[in-house]
């Protein structure tokens, strides 16, 4: 039986109810999608931070993201976009997994645990960050 693609599509302002809001959805799209209760979680927990950090990086406070997330066979994608500064959602230290703990010198798993892959990219005056989570296997490789 093919899996239906589902696509959502939100536009929020700079508050963290929304953020709230964008991580139910990519709950949603995981339960549907038979994702274990963790990795929904961990998903969840993902995409409010990302979507979190990305108000910090808009230039105009009345300014809103784009959130937009699919669910397709093999996998759950939620693209953050937003106009202005050409920056990811987050330090490139936390995308490259580079954060260490406080209390020592191991490295965290980061905001982006619940997710396999990140891209960052820029467009025509605005930044994306696409967060991926792929269903069952690890990340094919490129």
């Amino acid at each position: 039986m093919a899996t239906e693609l589902k696509t959502l599509l939100l536009l929020i302002d700079a508050d963290a109810r929304l953020a709230a809001a964008a991580g139910a959805a990519a709950r949603f799209l995981a339960d549907t999608a038979g994702l274990e209760p963790d990795a929904t979680a961990s998903l969840q927990a993902s995409v409010v931070s990302a979507c979190i950090e990305s108000f910090d990086r808009l230039e105009d406070s009345r300014a809103c993201i784009e959130v937009t997330l699919a669910r397709f066979p093999d996998r759950i994608e939620v693209a953050l976009s937003s106009r202005g500064k050409s920056a990811p959602a987050f330090g490139l230290d936390t995308i490259a997994g580079f954060a260490k703990h406080a209390s020592g010198n191991q490295v965290a798993p980061g905001v982006f645990a619940g997710v396999d892959r990140v891209q960052y990219e820029t467009h025509e005056g605005g930044a994306v960050t696409r967060l991926t989570k792929y269903f069952g296997q690890l990340a094919p490789r490129l």
